[in-house]
C-alpha cells in the first residue's frame, strides 16, 4: 500500500500529472482517515479536503477537528455559493424535494472548484461500498466540467471494512463516533440514518430516494 502511495506522489504511473500538485478528498470517515493518516506520512502539507455541507451531524464537525489536530492537518474547508439559510430561503428544503439539486450545490460544485486546483486527486474509495463502485480502478483519469483532467488515486480501492478496522486499531485512531451508535456510512444529517440493510452500508443514505451517489464520483466527461 505505502509503495503505491509512494509511485502516485513520485508522479509515477500518471503520465503527465503534476506530482507536486496532489490534494486527498476526506469526509472522515474511516477509510478516509485510514487514507489520509497514510498520505501524512509522505506529504505531511497534503490539503485534505473536506467539503462542509452545512448540514453534516455536530459529531462530525467535532471529530473532523479532533484528527486534524492529532494528525496536523492542512485541511482545507470547500464551501458552497450560498449558505444553508441562503439556499433554503431561496429554494426551500432541498434535500426533501430535488435531493440530486441539494448534492449539485452543496457537494458537486464546490468539490469540483476545489480539486480542479490540483493535478492528482487521492480518494478513500473502495469497491465493497457500493455496487456503484464494484468496477472501481485505482488508477483514473477524470475531466471535471471545464475539461481539466486530473490522475484520480483510490487506492484503498480492494479493502475490505475488516482492513479498515484493523488499520485504525493498529494505529490507535478513534472513528466517528456515529459509527458505534450503529450508522455504517456517514453523510449530511438531513439524509442519513442507521442502515436498512446490514450488508449494505450505504443503505442509510438517502432512504425512499433513488439515489446512491451524490455525484461528486461521476465523471462530468
Amino acid at each position: 500500500m505505502q509503495e503505491l502511495i509512494d509511485a502516485a506522489l513520485a508522479d509515477i504511473r500518471l503520465g503527465t500529472a503534476d506530482g507536486r500538485s496532489v490534494c486527498v478528498t476526506s469526509s472522515f470517515q474511516p477509510e478516509c482517515v485510514v487514507l489520509t493518516h497514510l498520505l501524512v506520512q509522505d506529504r505531511p502539507d497534503i490539503p485534505v479536503l473536506f467539503l462542509d455541507t452545512g448540514y453534516h451531524f455536530p459529531e462530525t464537525y467535532a471529530y473532523r477537528d479532533e484528527i486534524a489536530a492529532r494528525f496536523h492537518l492542512n485541511l482545507v474547508n470547500l464551501l458552497p455559493r450560498q449558505t444553508v439559510a441562503q439556499q433554503e430561503s431561496a429554494f426551500g428544503i432541498l434535500y426533501q424535494t430535488a435531493p440530486d439539486r441539494c448534492c449539485a450545490l452543496r457537494k458537486v460544485e464546490p468539490l469540483f472548484a476545489g480539486v480542479g486546483e490540483y493535478g492528482v486527486w487521492f480518494t478513500a474509495l473502495r469497491r465493497e461500498q457500493s455496487p456503484t463502485r464494484a468496477n472501481l480502478r485505482i488508477f483514473e483519469e477524470f475531466r471535471l466540467p471545464g475539461g481539466k483532467v486530473l490522475a484520480k488515486v483510490s487506492p484503498l480501492a480492494g479493502w475490505d471494512s475488516t482492513h479498515v478496522r484493523q488499520y485504525l486499531r493498529q494505529n490507535s485512531i478513534p472513528v466517528l463516533p456515529l459509527y458505534d451508535l450503529g450508522y455504517t456510512s456517514v453523510g449530511c444529517a438531513p439524509c442519513t440514518v442507521r442502515p436498512a440493510d446490514p450488508d449494505n452500508p450505504r443503505s442509510g443514505r438517502w432512504v425512499g430516494q433513488q439515489k446512491l451517489e451524490c455525484g461528486i464520483h461521476i465523471s462530468a466527461g
